[in-house]
């Protein structure tokens, strides 16, 4: 079972306890940095650290040659793979983020991300997540359980003039994308694994290694595949594919467009892949995969582009009821999304001043462990809302203030009213229209009830 909701003591114990440091000082004090950085997910550790004896503790920690991005976070990988082979179903969510540290000019050995002027990491993440129920529009309701796998790299551009002969030869991001599956292998029996990625994804080796491995996959197409025995073309097989019927789809507002819900129309057909070219010969085809069209009927004058997804999967895709859990599956993407923002906007990863690549990848492996905690809380207020998980974590004295600062909801302190309070506190105000609070208002929210608990600490003592 997940540990996220435990106090920050008790869950930075279980998840860096066991890191391999070579000395159990090191342990003790990483157990320490994590615990303060989960009460205070600021991202900077002046403001976790009020004592200077034990912030100059941090920085020694961080500057230790024994400790790199890999020793931090393997624990917590280690205990999300066991959980992960237990009897169920599970979603591996797989996306890259680029953390900017564009605006630390002082800080050395930064890589290139973006447009090739920004510096910083880029961190490709795979976030599991437990399936426990369906909504009536089939839509996955699930349980965080924390990172399958994670990677934090500086990225070096392309060298120039490179042929395409030797681009194939080097190490591509598209090796990226579920490899870590060759390294941990297949599900256990009694458990399911559905990979799920994005356009980036659509490329030959996750399909394979899936295949291979027997995990089920749902992958966003980007391109007019050729398929297998000169068949023709992957759009050309979807002209005659039966409509299966319609469904909806959640849009979440994005620029220019606010959240609206569309309307699709489901087709589908399997096929056979064609395999490519890679160094050593042709790559064999990639038979039996599913190709779902979901494409937007109806959609209002004022949007620019409607929704338009080509989906590949290994799931059968017989019915409307199986076409409409997949699209549900693929919607399931939004958690991994949400993850790199708590990383960003709820522990602050960015905002770090260390001056060393090398000082920072540590660090951001701490918080990247951290937004996992707040991702299952703020989860649970919108998964469970009427439960009170979420407040065990809190204690009798944290929710005694917020009590006191926003007063006590109606039906207590469960996980939905716990988060709309903190980030009320935050300044989020909830109207009628507001809808959910977002990471900006519930890190401030969180940050003041911080500062209000530190100053009755100190006036007590």
């Amino acid at each position: 079972m997940s540990n996220h909701l435990e106090s920050p003591a008790v869950w930075a114990r279980n998840e860096f306890g066991f890191a391999k440091l070579k000395d159990r000082r090191r342990n003790e004090r990483l157990v320490n940095i994590a615990t303060r950085l989960a009460a205070n997910p600021g991202g900077t550790l002046p403001q976790a650290f009020a004592d200077w004896a034990e912030l100059k503790g941090a920085y020694r920690f961080f500057d230790s040659p024994v400790v790199g991005y890999e020793e931090v976070v393997q624990p917590h990988l280690e205990r999300t793979r066991r959980t992960c082979r237990e009897p169920g179903e599970y979603l591996m969510l797989e996306d890259t983020s680029g953390l900017d540290f564009s605006g630390h000019r002082h800080t050395k050995g930064l890589g290139v991300i973006g447009d090739g002027n920004g510096r910083g990491f880029e961190v490709h993440s795979t976030l599991a997540v437990r399936v426990e129920g369906w909504t009536v529009e089939q839509r996955p309701e699930g349980r965080v359980v924390g990172l399958f796998a994670q990677q934090c790299r500086r990225p070096r551009p392309a060298p120039e003039g490179e042929r395409r002969g030797e681009r194939l030869q080097r190490r591509r991001k598209s090796s990226w994308w579920a490899e870590v599956f060759e390294q941990v292998g297949g599900p256990a029996s009694q458990c399911r694994w559905i990979y799920i990625g994005d356009r980036e994804s659509d490329c030959y080796e996750p399909i394979h290694t899936c295949q291979q491995l027997g995990i089920d996959f749902i992958i966003r197409g980007s391109q007019d595949r050729r398929l297998a025995d000169e068949a023709g073309r992957l759009h050309e097989a979807l002209v005659g594919a039966p409509v299966l019927g319609q469904s909806t789809v959640e849009l979440r507002s994005r620029a220019g467009e606010p959240a609206r819900t569309a309307i699709v129309e489901l087709r589908a057909a399997r096929v056979d892949l064609d395999g490519p070219w890679r160094p050593g010969g042709q790559q064999e085809p990639l038979r039996g995969v599913w190709v779902l069209e979901v494409k937007e009927v109806h959609a209002p004058e004022e949007i620019k582009e409607p929704l338009y997804w080509i989906l590949l999967t290994s799931l059968p895709c017989t019915t409307l009821n199986q076409a409409r859990q997949i699209v549900g599956r693929y919607t399931g993407r939004w958690w991994v999304e949400e993850y790199h923002k708590a990383l960003k906007s709820g522990a602050r990863v960015e905002d770090s001043q260390l001056e060393r690549a090398g000082r920072l990848e540590p660090l951001i492996a701490v918080l990247a462990v951290v937004a996992v905690r707040l991702l299952s809380t703020k989860m649970l207020a919108r998964s469970r809302p009427e439960s009170f998980e979420a407040a065990s974590s809190f204690g009798p004295e944290m929710l005694s203030l917020l009590e006191k600062k926003v007063g006590k909801p109606k039906g207590g302190w469960t996980n939905r009213n716990l988060i709309r309070s903190v980030a009320h506190v935050g300044g989020f105000i909830g109207r009628k229209g507001d809808g959910e609070p977002g990471w900006q208002t519930i890190w401030r929210g969180w940050q003041r009830l911080m500062w209000m608990c530190e100053g009755v600490n100190l006036i007590q003592e």
